[in-house]
């Protein structure tokens, strides 16, 4: 259990509420680190940390600024920002004073900003700078859209919208505080819209009790040290982020570190060393690559000792995963290369204090989580949707883990498939239902309270939870086999070469896919090979001999496969797919509509001759 330890004379009971747990919090853990980020003329190395107290005393004149601008018990505020301060003790200020923050995707399209908007209802938006305010300004004239006030964070960005700064100019009203902190256990405490990997994001309702719920269940299955650290660099717009960087810690008292951009992860990595640090699988992917790119110019007798100790550590892995006991030499040995081999190797990354390494978001492919099992980190791989909360399933290495499955159903869910292997779920951290433009929150349970999840998969006899394949992504060929993309894209992904990939062949005769030429691990392979690269990755994409060894990998791939999942032709691209580019989602799913409408031509072009 991993919940902030209570001191003599603290009550027994949980507080049920995020805002009694900041006043906990601050009344416990007064000097205790809450929230740490990076700005020019910081201290430490440009780090300013707020402790919880000052997270109270922040919040307060926060949110008593927010008061003054008409937001009330209730009231939708929409946030767009990135992983700052201000959105993350605005979102707290806003939820003590029992409003209801909406974290909007920074990558979000006009018309997606537009939907939101409307389908909240919110009369303010705080946005970060000049390019959002040209994207949300528009709303403020558009009569189906009840925005009428830009807050804008950035100096010098506001434009004749009301500044940041002056929330907190004025004093706080005496008797202020009596007002705040009343939020009930079955009050919205957020809304969270689905990322849209089809059709316009749906807004997803939680409650106080939904996300406390998930915070005890998931603190049932970790062993972290008292007020751990986090790393929060996934948009709070997405679940995930919500509940490791903003509700978890308020549970456990811990000690946020916000990363604004994701390129600054790996130095504050290396500045933390964290004990646990969550990636979707593509952060995962990266690191690995990253990693085999540094490995790959060793010297052979160098590396011939680190596969070495990571067959040693796999093996121990084994056992563990198994509920054996290693057999002590292999225990001597395991600790005797993890001294002086690989925590040496994880130490320059950061990466030496790792107790919690979890993965959620998208199928993990096993060959990412055997090579992190070699160096003694088992990627706790989890599963879940906006609409339970988060994680619903996670393999655990206090309760047990198999690597390849999502694990078992977490203490506030229980999960069952029916028929057709459908997921389905019920529990106290499954949503209240979808928000509608009226107000009104429209429940998309079954008479039984059982959540349709839209995944496909199976349940162990022990309970872990095997996942398939989405179930609208599940391709079906022209003589009627069901594929599952994920499986396939996975199999090829591990050749390093193959940073990305798409499988395509709905009502086709066979399988084709897009490959995207890794953009580390590429040119590594080339310098190795003594292949020249001057054209950079488009060069390289097109060079005989990455094709011949990418045609070697397509092939392994296929032997793995059956006839049905094997690809008979492929395109290789030199172009990474990304957020910003419109193919990958905010939290890096890929938007395989985007992709196939992109790379349309490519497509059919692999289709030449078919029949």
């Amino acid at each position: 259990m991993t919940p902030a330890p209570r001191t003599p004379g603290e009550p027994s009971a949980q507080p049920q509420t995020l805002p009694l747990l900041v006043e906990r919090n601050a009344r416990l853990y007064p000097g205790l680190p809450a929230l740490s980020w990076q700005e020019p003329g910081g201290r430490d190395d440009g780090w300013t940390t707020l402790s919880w107290a000052g997270v109270r005393e922040h919040t307060t004149r926060l949110a008593a600024g927010y008061a003054a601008l008409g937001v009330g018990r209730g009231d939708h505020v929409l946030l767009m920002m990135a992983n700052r301060q201000e959105h993350w003790l605005s979102d707290l200020a806003l939820v003590r004073l029992g409003a209801v923050p909406v974290s909007v995707y920074g990558t979000s399209a006009p018309p997606q900003v537009a939907h939101v908007a409307r389908n909240c209802r919110a009369r303010i938006a705080v946005v970060e700078g000049a390019e959002q305010v040209e994207l949300w300004a528009p709303l403020l004239d558009d009569p189906g859209t009840p925005l009428d006030r830009l807050v804008v964070v950035e100096p010098g960005a506001e434009g004749g919208h009301f500044p940041y700064a002056a929330l907190v100019r004025e004093p706080v009203p005496e008797q202020f505080g009596k007002s705040l902190d009343t939020a009930r256990p079955d009050d919205p405490l957020t809304v969270v819209y689905t990322s849209g990997t089809t059709g316009e994001p749906k807004g997803v309702v939680l409650s106080h009790r939904q996300v406390l719920a998930n915070a005890v269940a998931l603190d049932a299955v970790v062993e972290l040290p008292p007020h751990v650290e986090h790393i929060c660099y996934l948009p709070f717009a997405h679940i995930a982020e919500r509940m490791l960087g903003i509700y978890l810690p308020c549970h456990r008292a811990s000690h946020v570190y916000l990363c604004g951009a994701p390129q600054t992860v790996p130095d504050t990595v290396r500045k933390v060393r964290p004990a646990q640090f969550f990636g979707v699988p593509r952060i995962w992917e990266k690191l690995a690559a990253g990693l085999r790119t540094k490995l790959a110019v060793l010297p052979r007798e160098q590396r011939a000792v680190i596969e070495e100790a990571a067959r040693a550590a796999r093996e121990h892995v084994g056992f563990r995963e198994r509920g054996e006991e290693p057999p002590a030499e292999l225990e001597a040995a395991h600790a005797r290369y993890r001294e002086a081999v690989l925590l040496p190797l994880l130490a320059a990354g950061g990466l030496d204090r790792i107790t919690w390494a979890a993965s959620a978001s998208a199928p993990m492919p096993i060959d990412v989580v055997r090579f992190w099992a070699g160096f003694g980190i088992v990627i706790m791989d989890a599963w879940g949707l906006t609409e339970t909360t988060g994680v619903a399933t996670t393999n655990s290495p206090r309760t047990g883990f198999r690597l390849g499955s999502v694990g078992r159903a977490v203490s506030s869910v229980e999960v069952r498939t029916v028929e057709d292997g459908e997921i389905e779920v019920r529990g106290e951290s499954v949503f209240s239902g979808y928000l509608q433009p009226d107000g009104s929150v429209r429940s998309a349970l079954d008479e039984d309270g059982w959540l349709r999840t839209g995944d496909i998969g199976r349940i162990d006899e022990d309970g872990y939870v095997w996942i398939t394949d989405r179930k609208k992504e599940m391709i079906i060929t022209s003589t009627g086999k069901n594929v599952s993309p994920a499986l396939v894209e996975n199999a090829l992904k591990e050749h390093p070469l193959i940073g990305q990939a798409l499988v395509h062949g709905d009502n086709r005769s066979y399988l084709v896919a897009l490959l995207v030429l890794d953009p580390e691990a590429g040119p590594a392979w080339a310098a190795a090979n003594g292949i020249g690269t001057p054209g950079g990755l488009e060069e390289l994409a097109a060079h005989p001999a990455v094709r011949a060894e990418v045609d070697r990998a397509v092939a392994a791939a296929n032997s793995r496969l059956n006839r049905t999942e094997q690809v008979k032709r492929y395109e290789l691209l030199a172009r990474e797919w990304g957020p910003a580019t419109g193919e990958l989602t905010p939290s890096l799913k890929m938007r395989r509509r985007v992709i196939k409408e992109k790379y349309a031509s490519e497509l059919e072009l692999l289709y030449d001759n078919e029949g």
